[in-house]
């Protein structure tokens, strides 16, 4: 390793004045960042301030402009990820650079696999470290497990084990817990300060102010692009980190009148679900109604049944038993695109699969599920000036930032923005019911307070809200009425005033049920 000063702040990463251009955006505009030895550093910043951006330069990505990088005060040129590696830097994307058909281990050892005779691959060496690996932070992953079978929690932990396994000692976590549930984030945020303990140094890019708070030392905030501040963590508050972000006081409040639910517009009744190979239904006999004027949020643990509501409401399942209706009418066996025509709009769960075509503009993708209307369809062509406008006025509406407006191909965005993106779409669709998944997943404070308010404002439109978070504080604050989801089934329907987070917490687990729901 290199040498160290005396007396001297030791630092493991200096990144000093970079800068980094792109077709009409600097992502970039002299931002200093730097980590000392054995910390855990957050860099905090909006949707789209050029966070990931600047680590993608320390990874060896990108190439900055201009500025140099330092690892332990000898500066040096990191032009690729093999790079990066050689100085012992490792990063978990926000999105995971994972192979799905390949098991755990195949996606450890990538890129460095050990041969022998004939070009033979020798694993056993490389499974007993990722097995003690595995044993010492408590990861608790199967090697032989196949990417597309295992949860979103789990396949973070195969890229903090790809890390470890490289023996990296910095470490990047890129929003590293936009994805995951509450136990996991807690889970991760033990590992994160075992790492630190065997003396690496992380650098933990996050929205969550709660988390900055519960893990990080010291904070940068950059904001448009630019270096704002480095605090000392212990030493300020949530609200002046997020006013410091954002350049503004935000209200973590969700501010809302009384609910006037009048008509309804969801109706599931007996809806049970158990795709081929299931021993058990994955939804068990699910009823319930959400009407017009209310926001209904169903809460829960990640895994227990919410997706498949979601997928059977929406069309992209068919249940085994049981009916959907909308406004009265049975959509139970209609397509996707008959729901959209007939009220519903959806914020999907999986922005990337089930949100954008993401080599599509944003243009194109704000109008996916309505370019053969005739507000945007001319003789059998898309009105493309039509399109235009329309997308135009969404992206200042929502402030979803790119660096080429409407033109922008919606994978070159960041995940906050394309959220924005798909949130703006769906909601300035005016439809009846708007089923919102993990709305705010990925956004920082200013942009959940201002998706908070259109999701009320949608309800005081006379429209319904079906919300689907695990989001706990998301869940008290903003739903009118909290369905709690217990393995396959609806066990609690409780008012958000007469509960708190942790009795909420009791219903999640399944060690409490509502009146009415009891066995």
């Amino acid at each position: 390793m290199f040498g160290r000063g005396e007396g001297r702040v030791d630092y493991a990463i200096e990144m000093l004045n970079i800068t980094k251009e792109f077709p009409g955006i600097k992502a970039n505009d002299n931002i200093t960042l730097q980590v000392k030895e054995g910390e855990i550093h957050a860099l905090l910043g909006e949707n789209g301030a050029g966070k990931s951006t600047l680590m993608s330069i320390l990874f060896g990505l990108y190439q900055p402009d201009e500025g140099k990088i330092k690892i332990h005060g000898k500066e040096v040129l990191i032009n690729d990820p093999n790079d990066a590696n050689k100085y012992k830097i490792g990063m978990v994307h926000q999105h995971f650079k994972l192979v799905h058909n390949f098991t755990v281990l195949e996606n450890i050892i990538l890129g460095i696999e050990e041969t022998g005779l004939f070009g033979k691959l020798k694993n056993s060496e490389a499974r007993k470290k990722v097995m003690d690996l595995s044993q010492r932070y408590h990861l608790n992953v199967d090697p032989d497990a196949k990417i597309e079978d295992i949860t979103v929690g789990m396949q973070q932990r195969v890229e903090i084990l790809k890390m470890l396994f490289r023996d990296n000692e910095i470490l990047i976590f890129d929003e590293p817990t936009a994805v995951l549930t509450p136990q996991e984030i807690d889970e991760l945020m033990h590992i994160m300060k075992e790492l630190i303990s065997e003396g690496k140094s992380i650098i933990f890019i996050t929205h969550k102010l709660n988390e900055i708070k519960a893990v990080a030392d010291r904070c940068t905030i950059i904001r448009k692009g630019r270096y704002v501040d480095t605090v000392n963590v212990a030493d300020v508050s949530k609200d002046v980190l997020s006013e410091k972000m954002v350049g503004h006081k935000v209200n973590f409040i969700v501010d809302k009148d009384e609910a006037k639910p009048t008509d309804t517009v969801l109706k599931v009744d007996g809806l049970t679900y158990q795709p081929k190979g299931a021993n058990k239904p994955l939804l068990n006999n699910v009823s319930f109604e959400v009407k017009k004027g209310e926001i209904v949020c169903i809460a829960g643990i990640d895994g227990n049944g919410q997706s498949e509501l979601v997928y059977n409401i929406s069309g992209i399942e068919k249940p085994t038993a049981g009916h959907v209706y909308l406004n009265g009418q049975d959509i139970t066996t209609t397509s996707i695109r008959e729901r959209n025509d007939s009220g519903m709009a959806v914020i999907p769960e999986d922005r990337h699969k089930h949100g954008l075509v993401l080599d599509y503009s944003v243009a194109e993708n704000m109008i996916l599920k309505s370019y053969y209307k005739p507000e945007f369809e001319k003789h059998g062509f898309i009105d493309f000036d039509a399109m235009n406008a329309y997308s135009d006025k969404l992206i200042e509406q929502y402030d979803v930032r790119s660096g080429e407006g409407s033109k922008s191909i919606a994978r070159g965005m960041s995940g906050g923005n394309q959220q924005k993106a798909i949130v703006a779409r769906e909601i300035e669709s005016d439809s009846d019911l708007l089923i919102a998944v993990q709305p705010t997943r990925g956004l920082d404070v200013g942009a959940i307070e201002f998706i908070h308010k259109q999701i009320v404002k949608h309800r005081d439109s006379e429209h319904a809200v079906l919300l689907v978070s695990l989001e706990l504080d998301e869940v008290i604050t903003v739903s009118d009425r909290i369905l709690v989801m217990y393995e396959g089934e609806i066990v609690a329907d409780v008012n958000p005033k007469d509960i708190d987070v942790k009795e909420l917490g009791l219903y999640m687990a399944g060690s409490k049920r509502g009146i009415g729901y009891e066995k």
